[in-house]
């Protein structure tokens, strides 16, 4: 990513926040006095679901789906976590909701940015001093369109609670309780990024390219290291035109006991004494944007990899301090405080906490990532606990992301015909997804106890999983058919399209699964006419869906959807104009997400630790749905559950909602 861009679409996150300082016999219930519960595990894969059932080691989920029901249930086009989750959400499809994937595009510049979130700096200072103090509000845009189902279920005077739901950052405010899940951002401005501290000179390996995180190498002096978290850019600084804010600093010194490879860890007036391969709590840090005046505080915790012969200090995420939050969390804000005090202290904030990039990097090993996924199952269990006990009335929503996560990251642990797959360090991992959904188990039986039977409760996931065993590089494809056109054919290295002639493209790739026409009148410059759109989509497809891999003949696209037809709804016309279902075992390349190039095959194999996927035809990777009552609709999908919801308390579903009652199949 190049800095400028990269500063475009992370950096500014942080400042505008700174100046504004049931059995067939049931009944169903009618108003707010009953009680609606979700149980939303992300990534709830039906096949493996249905394995471990028959094995006999989910009884919990046995006896739900005995009870009542267990069906597949239909995902998002595409099945990407934040189209999903706001196809759950407003009850409608990308077309109502305008989220089609991580990553959009601006049809003028063909610049990328963060489909989710928009944020917007102040734009007057006062300046002195070398500082500039914003005299106007900046602010935090939620992206997703469409009203939440919880606000129709407030404007009825239904309580809700609303734990940790993806795509609802900012979240929408209201008389209700609710605070963010996946999209909320580390201090950072960004997903997370992790840092390492090292004076072994093999880390990261020659040539590699960190992504997630940055590996400081460091020198220890008299036993002694003296390095900085870098925090957010100091965008209070004045700095010349042209030139980029400062980084903000916290300083930390570490005491290294060579005998012992143990540490102890100075920093903002904390010492911390951390042996050999043990984690930190969370640690409370402070940055100072102006002396004596503005500071943002943020958590980290810290894991001790090794003190000797070599240090290895890896630094989490700057997590936001739920205590004091910098960015906007929650709704109540003081709910993010009272849950801190519920967890005896903070908790990680980030919207997705496993620091998957941190294992792919092997700065983590795989049971170090299983302590730190742990970790945060464990404080979203406290929380759980506490909103569950307290659940008299209205509606609960809670979610949680470690059956998501963990299976990303050790499906190959489980599939010895993965190319991730390494004997050596993972044989011993084969059974962590089980666990985990035993784990799960075990959750859903807390909530099936507190629940009676005229309650109703449901179990589901956004999308289920597939073995990403290979990727494929749409863009270079489109390069070799003659669909696009380099300004430099020997440079194919340049990200997010930069090295693209427009005026010979027909056609790009962005994001895991969107391709879209160089559309005249719509991108800047534009050479497909309107006319000509849907006979070139046409062909497009034709063609891709005859890809297959050389090296055991299978078809790498299983479906491509025109979203003229797939969508319905005020924002469809902003889609990619063809969503790229692939084959199961098959994923849209990285590379590809980005907007490159790669030269060399089309099709390689995939053999990072990420190694289960979703972002998949729809049809391959259907989430599960269970309730406590039969399930009378054929094939249910994501925006029938909001519909059913509401029709659970009596509200009459809104007209752009799209679904059907899940329980009465109309």
């Amino acid at each position: 990513m190049n800095r400028e861009l990269k500063y475009l679409i992370i950096a500014t996150a942080l400042v505008m926040l700174l100046a504004g300082g049931c059995g067939s016999g049931k009944s169903a219930p009618a108003n707010g006095e009953a009680k609606v519960m979700v149980l939303a595990f992300d990534g709830l894969d039906p096949i493996l679901l249905n394995q471990w059932m028959d094995e006999g080691a989910l009884p919990n989920f046995v006896k739900l789906k005995k009870d009542g029901d267990f069906k597949k249930l239909g995902t998002s086009i595409p099945p990407q976590s934040p189209v999903a989750w706001s196809n759950f959400i407003t009850g409608q499809n990308p077309g109502g909701h305008g989220i089609f994937d991580f990553i959009h595009r601006d049809p003028k510049t063909y610049l990328p940015f963060l489909s989710t979130t928009k944020t917007q700096a102040p734009e007057k200072f006062w300046k002195l001093a070398g500082y500039q103090i914003p005299v106007d509000e900046g602010s935090v845009t939620l992206m997703r369109q469409g009203k939440a189902f919880w606000q129709y279920l407030a404007d009825a005077g239904v309580p809700a609670t609303i734990f940790s739901i993806p795509s609802n950052y900012p979240p929408v405010e209201g008389p209700f309780r609710s605070i963010s899940g996946m999209g909320t951002p580390d201090l950072m401005g960004g997903y997370g990024s992790f840092s390492y501290f090292t004076d072994d000179p093999t880390i990261p390996k020659e040539g590699e390219e960190v992504t997630g995180g940055q590996v400081y190498q460091v020198s220890v002096d008299n036993g002694e290291l003296k390095a900085a978290i870098t925090g957010p850019k100091n965008t209070f600084k004045v700095v010349p035109e042209g030139e980029y804010p400062p980084d903000s600093t916290v300083k930390f010194t570490v005491h290294i006991d060579p005998e012992n490879d143990a540490a102890t860890i100075d920093i903002s007036r904390q010492r911390i004494l951390l042996n050999r391969g043990e984690w930190s709590d969370w640690v409370g840090i402070e940055f100072e944007m102006i002396p004596y005046a503005v500071s943002v505080k943020g958590i980290v915790r810290f894991l001790l990899k090794s003190a000797h012969p070599h240090i290895g200090l890896y630094v989490s995420p700057i997590n936001i301090d739920p205590r004091d939050p910098a960015l906007p969390i929650s709704t109540p804000p003081e709910y993010a405080q009272e849950l801190a005090d519920v967890e005896g202290g903070p908790f990680y904030t980030q919207g997705i906490p496993e620091d998957t990039k941190a294992l792919s990097h092997n700065i983590l090993t795989n049971e170090e990532f299983l302590q730190q996924a742990h970790t945060v199952l464990s404080e979203r269990l406290k929380l759980y606990d506490y909103e569950l006990y307290r659940f008299q009335r209205g509606f609960l929503f809670f979610y949680f992301s470690s059956s998501d996560q963990l299976t990303h990251m050790f499906w190959r642990t489980m599939d010895r015909n993965h190319p991730a797959y390494d004997p050596e360090k993972d044989a011993a991992y084969q059974g962590v997804l089980k666990d985990t959904y035993m784990r799960m188990d075990k959750i859903l039986g807390k909530a099936m106890d507190k629940l009676g039977d005229q309650d109703v409760l449901m179990v589901m996931s956004d999308h289920g999983f597939a073995p990403f065993y290979k990727s494929f590089h749409l863009n270079s494809w489109l390069l070799e058919n003659g669909y696009v056109q380099l300004r430099d054919p020997d440079d194919r290295s340049a990200d997010f399209l930069m090295n693209v002639n427009w005026s010979g493209t027909k056609a790009y790739a962005l994001g895991i699964n969107g391709l879209y026409l160089n559309l005249g009148g719509r991108e800047r410059m534009g050479v497909v006419p309107v006319h000509r759109a849907d006979a070139l989509l046409d062909e497009i497809s034709n063609k891709l869906l005859e890809v297959v891999d050389p090296e055991n003949g299978k078809k790498v696209i299983a479906k491509v959807y025109k979203t003229s037809e797939v969508y319905k709804g005020p924002y469809k016309n902003l889609a990619p104009d063809l969503i790229i279902g692939y084959a199961r075992e098959y994923r849209g390349s990285w590379q590809t997400a980005l907007g490159n190039f790669p030269e060399g095959a089309l099709i390689v194999p995939n053999k990072d630790e990420w190694s289960g996927d979703h972002c998949m035809a729809a049809e391959v990777v259907p989430g599960s749905l269970l309730a406590n009552r039969p399930v009378k609709l054929s094939d249910p999908k994501l925006y029938d559950l909001p519909v059913t919801i509401l029709e659970l308390f009596g509200i009459e579903r809104p007209k752009d909602m799209i679904g059907h009652n899940i329980f009465t199949g109309k």
